[in-house]
This record gives structure tokens, sequence and C-alpha cells, in this order.
């Protein structure tokens, strides 16, 4: 089946009425996607953040009108805050197949493959993680989730206990726990990321070695981890430095990305007080900062 494809720019106190005056008008979905390559920090619990500039996307059926739709939408809101209109034709797709033409094996460090179902390599001397695109943050390919995974398979975990803070996927915990640690805790504040990390870890054989907590559940268990890896973004890294510092043992070692090169020195001054902080590591645009715990 194909559909209708209508999109229009609009700032972002208007996008959400946008979005809803779509649905309201027989939209199937409606989407956004930033307009103009910014930055949306983490969002508070039960907050939602938008870009500034916000494409709004709706699929109506074939049989809809997309001039009617149009000129609904310009009488409904004030034609200085909607740009760009523009309406196709978009073509029905097997989407899980579509996903596999930009997905394939990655590699990190020589030690440890991320692979898609079915395509899984049996190297000798590495492991591989199974795990394939789904609700939730991390897949691999994102420069943050990169970095991450290069200083997890560059270092030895045997025996180690680790916290992925942020876990999205549980792609840091699963893959920790393949390259020898003995259990991860993987806490995440959206119950859909728990989920993704659970069932990654049943696929990879390990779901008896990650536990999964939102952050009130993980506060009553106060234990510490000789690795804490948190990917998520610089201000909740900056807001939550003493907290996540609290969760390292003595000698333990820390793992922070999800942050902008420019904003690399004001992470490592939040955490200089308890984590002897190495340069950054720079990939594109991202940086991961690491370091020790002082005994």
């Amino acid at each position: 089946m194909s559909w209708h494809q209508l999109s229009v720019i609009t700032d972002e106190v208007s996008a959400p009425e946008l979005s809803d005056y779509f649905s309201d008008l027989g939209a199937v979905s409606v989407t956004y996607m930033d307009a103009e390559d910014q930055p949306v920090y983490e969002p508070l619990p039960g907050e939602t953040k938008i870009w500034p500039n916000t494409k709004v996307i709706a699929l109506f059926e074939l049989d809809t009108q997309p001039e009617d739709i149009k000129a609904r939408v310009f009488d409904a809101f004030n034609r200085h805050s909607l740009k760009e209109w523009s309406a196709e034709i978009l073509e029905d797709q097997a989407w899980e197949r579509a996903w596999m033409e930009h997905y394939h094996p990655m590699k990190f460090a020589d030690r440890l493959w991320v692979c898609p179902t079915g395509q899984e390599q049996q190297e000798p001397g590495t492991v591989c993680l199974t795990l394939d695109p789904g609700l939730a943050f991390g897949t691999g390919t994102h420069p943050t989730t990169a970095l991450c995974l290069e200083w997890l398979a560059e270092h030895d975990l045997s025996d180690k206990t680790v916290i992925d803070y942020g876990c999205g996927s549980g792609i840091l915990a699963v893959a920790a726990v393949l390259l020898g640690a003995r259990e991860a805790h993987a806490i995440d504040i959206d119950p859909q990321a728990l989920t993704a990390t659970h069932d990654n870890a049943m696929k990879n054989g390990i779901a008896d070695k990650i536990r999964c907590y939102l952050p009130e559940q993980f506060a009553a268990c106060s234990c510490t981890a000789d690795v804490v890896i948190a990917n998520i973004l610089a201000q909740p890294l900056i807001e939550l430095s003493g907290k996540i510092a609290s969760l390292l043992a003595p000698a333990g070692s820390l793992v922070l990305s999800g942050i902008l090169k420019e904003q690399a020195e004001a992470v490592s001054a939040a955490y200089r007080p308890f984590i002897s902080i190495n340069p950054p590591t720079i990939q594109e645009d991202w940086c991961r900062l690491d370091g020790r715990k002082d005994t």
C-alpha cells in the first residue's frame, strides 16, 4: 500500500498543535524531524523537547486530497509559522528489510562484532553481539555508542561488575558481559529501554547476567561497580556527576559519552573532584571521556 506523505516546517510551539491537527484530519501517523540539525538535550522525566525548527510529517491514505489538507492547515495556523510545505507519494516497502540495507556487521577494537540477526560473524578471538534496531537508542552506528564500544573492547572486563547508566537498547551492558564482565546493571528512565535491554540480553543468551532498573529502583540497591558507563548527553552528565561518580568503586573506571567536542571541558570539570579524567577521545563531532576513580 502507498501513502500520501505531507510535511511542513514549523516552530516548537506550533509543532505539537499541528501534529494533533493532522491526526484530527485523519493522518495514520505523525512524526517529527529536526529541520536544522540542532541537538535537543536529554529531557527531564515527563518533559518533551523538540527542535526550534521542526519538520512535522504526516501519512495519509491515498484517497485523501493533499491540497484539501494543505488548505485546512493554512486556514487553521498562522501562515508565517509554516514553511516548506511538501507532498509526495510514499511507496510501501518491507521496512524490516529496508533498515538492513544500512545496518551491517561492525567490528570494534578487533574484539567485538555487533551484527544484525542473520549476519553474525564467527571470527576466532572475537565475540559477536546480535542486535537489531528497535525502540531504544543504541545500535553502534552513532559515534557516541561506537566510542563506548571501542573502550569496552579495548579493556579487560573479566569478572568485573558494570553499570550502564542510561542503557537505551542495552547494547553496552550486553557487550560488557559478552566481553567477560561478571554482571551488568542497566538503568534507564524509559521503561521501553528496559524492555529492549532485557530482549537483547535474551537474544544474546545472557539474560541471567543483566539486571534492569528504573533509577528509583536502583537507588534502593546501594551497590557500586568496577566500571560505570554513561552514554547520555552533556547536561544530564554534568547535573548527575556526583551521583554517577558515587556508583563507582575505588579505582574503578568511568566512561562518559553523548558529549559534543565543545562540551568536553565542562563535563570534565564536573567530574574532576571525583575522577582522574583522561584527554577526550574524539570521533566526528562527538567525544568520549574516561578515567579512573581516586582510591
